[in-house]
């Protein structure tokens, strides 16, 4: 092969490969920025639960917390057999509907 044609060939490679190399518009790269929940926020279930008296699989069911309502979490807790456990506490209007502390199971 000809030497133009290898030179050609690498300015063809180097103007297709590294663009990718660049952020569009020649704009600066900052990470993303991580917000990491604080101990005094509330904490928002994905979906429904069951509100338990004490962190144990038979423990009495006190109530169904549907999902989307804010908690507060107390304390954790790992069972002796790997459950997680989350002791909260429920907003003062949820007091209607039954008790305001207990706990439910993660895992």
């Amino acid at each position: 092969m000809h030497p133009a044609s290898w030179r050609w060939g690498a300015v063809l490679a180097f103007a297709l490969f590294a663009p990718i190399g660049l952020p569009a518009g020649g704009a600066e790269r900052r990470n993303a920025e991580v917000r990491r929940r604080s101990p005094g926020d509330p904490l928002v279930l994905g979906s429904a639960v069951l509100l338990c008296g004490s962190p144990d699989a038979d423990a009495p069911q006190l109530r169904s917390i549907a999902a989307g309502e804010p908690l507060q979490v107390l304390r954790g807790w790992a069972s002796a057999i790997g459950e997680q456990w989350l002791q909260v506490k429920l907003p003062a209007a949820a007091l209607v509907e039954g008790p305001a502390r207990g706990w439910i199971r993660l895992s």
